[in-house]
This record gives C-alpha cells, sequence and structure tokens, in this order.
C-alpha cells in the first residue's frame, strides 16, 4: 500500500483526506492518505522518519509551512516564496518541497471563468498570498499586494519584477482597476467578518477567498451582492490538491471526483 498523509497542528479538521482518497479509489490505487498531527516539538523527528517509514507524500499545513524548508530541496519560485504545502519522497535520496497554493488558486480562477490578464489584487502577504502573487504574475498579471504591515507587501517586489506592495488603507484605489481579487488572509474564517469593504467591490471583479469554512465567507457574498463573480475557497483546495497528486503519482488527476468528494465532505 502506498502511504500519503498531511502534518500539522491542527490537522484533524483538514479536508484533504477526502479530497485524496476520491482520487485513489478512481484510480483503484491499494493506497490511503492519512493524518499526522505532530506537536511542534516533534516535528523534525516526524518528517526525518517519514521516508523511513514509505511514506510517498505529505501535504503540509500551518504551523509548518516554513519550518519544512530546511529538510527538503526547492526549486527556486518555491525558495522565494518561502512556504511548502506540499513534499514529494519519490525519487532520490532527498525530499523535494513544492508549493502548489498558487497554481492552485490560478486554475481555480480560470476554471471560474476569469481572464488571468490585467491587473490583479492580492490581500495578505504570507505564504499564501506569496504563492498566488508569483502564479498570477507568472501568468502576465501585473500584481498589487496589500497588507496591514506594508514592508512585509513590499517585500514581494524584490522577486516578482511585477508586483508592488501597498498598505492596506490603500486597498480601494487599487481595486477599482482590477479584474481579481484574491483575499490570502484567514479573516473570515469560522467568523462573519471580511478584511475588504463591501462598497469597494465592483461588479467587473472575479473574487477569489481562500477560506473554505464557512463555504460563502462574508466576502464572497458581499462580492455577490455587488454582482462580481465569486471563487470559493473549495476550488482552490481542490486544485491545488490536483497540483499535488500529479506530482506524487505522475497521473492525471481525477478533478470532478475529487471536487464532489470535498463538497460532501464540508459542513453545512
Amino acid at each position: 500500500m502506498d502511504l500519503y498523509g498531511i502534518i500539522g497542528n491542527p490537522a484533524h479538521h483538514s479536508m484533504s483526506p477526502p479530497l485524496y482518497q476520491a482520487a485513489y479509489e478512481e484510480y483503484g490505487m491499494d493506497a490511503e492518505f492519512v493524518t499526522f498531527e505532530v506537536p511542534p516539538a516533534e516535528f523534525e523527528q516526524a518528517i526525518r522518519g517519514a521516508k523511513a517509514l514509505g511514506i510517498e507524500g505529505l501535504s503540509v499545513t500551518m504551523p509548518f509551512k516554513q519550518e519544512i524548508i530546511q529538510f527538503v530541496e526547492l526549486d527556486d519560485v518555491t525558495q522565494q516564496i518561502g512556504a511548502v504545502n506540499t513534499v514529494d519522497f519519490t525519487e532520490g535520496d532527498f525530499a523535494t518541497g513544492y508549493n502548489t497554493d498558487g497554481i492552485g488558486a490560478r486554475r481555480a480562477l480560470k476554471e471560474n471563468g476569469a481572464s488571468i490578464d490585467g491587473n490583479a489584487v492580492i490581500v495578505g502577504a504570507g505564504g499564501t498570498g506569496r504563492a498566488i502573487s508569483s502564479a498570477l504574475a507568472d501568468s502576465g498579471m501585473s500584481v498589487d499586494v496589500h497588507n496591514r504591515t506594508v514592508e512585509k507587501a513590499k517585500q514581494i517586489e524584490d522577486f516578482i519584477p511585477s508586483a508592488t506592495g501597498f498598505p492596506l488603507d490603500e486597498l480601494e484605489d487599487n481595486l477599482s482597476e482590477a479584474s481579481i481579487l484574491v483575499d490570502a488572509t484567514s479573516v473570515g474564517l469560522h467568523e462573519l467578518a471580511s478584511v475588504v469593504p463591501a462598497d469597494v467591490i465592483h461588479s467587473d471583479l472575479t473574487v477569489l477567498d481562500v477560506v473554505y469554512t464557512p463555504l460563502e465567507t462574508k466576502l464572497l457574498r458581499d462580492a455577490k451582492d455587488r454582482g462580481a463573480t465569486v471563487v470559493d475557497g473549495a476550488s482552490m483546495l481542490v486544485y491545488q490538491g490536483v497540483e499535488a497528486f500529479e506530482i506524487w503519482t505522475r497521473k492525471e488527476a481525477p478533478v470532478d471526483a475529487m471536487s464532489k468528494a470535498v463538497r460532501n465532505a464540508l459542513p453545512d
């Protein structure tokens, strides 16, 4: 049996097990996806033992997306992003780290009809925001990154030539010309809150919120009321998982089965 899993703390509420199990079942693979909820003090031991235990691949969630970097090989883009969410143990003597968040967000936007050109506004300059900014910039978009700490937003300019960092209070000015808005923060997770004022959203925007619990966040509800196109966090979750599955297995991911499994598993 091939073994895959997610490592984090907490990790027991993750939607990754149904996401990947659906893919394994679609292919009739003898594989299982398990949850490793590891205390931070035991993280290094867990990672060093993963390959010896025969684990083929790991999803990495908080608080380990930065800590994992010292234990894996990275390509230049993932090194610049500074966060890893996927580890592949299947080739060579070393584990390889990837970040599939940006690709997942870009594909979720495209599959929901967004045109990946013009200007994108990203709220949040953490690992997820950096990954999405990089993926959209690679597709030719100019990217405005807004963050409460503007110095952190400005750091993105060092590795994305078409990106500019801004403070959060300049969001309205940049949104007026944007075609895509992505909230890459955790604001709205299990709460009725949004970092984006409803009255700055316009009907020509496609709005993605990376939060998927609840599925319709306050931001997405506001965006829908303003006539914008909305893309929920479950879409991004599925497509970042699609990319990880293909990295691990070298098989084309069964997108429909994975999407159905995640949406059925999400709470009402």
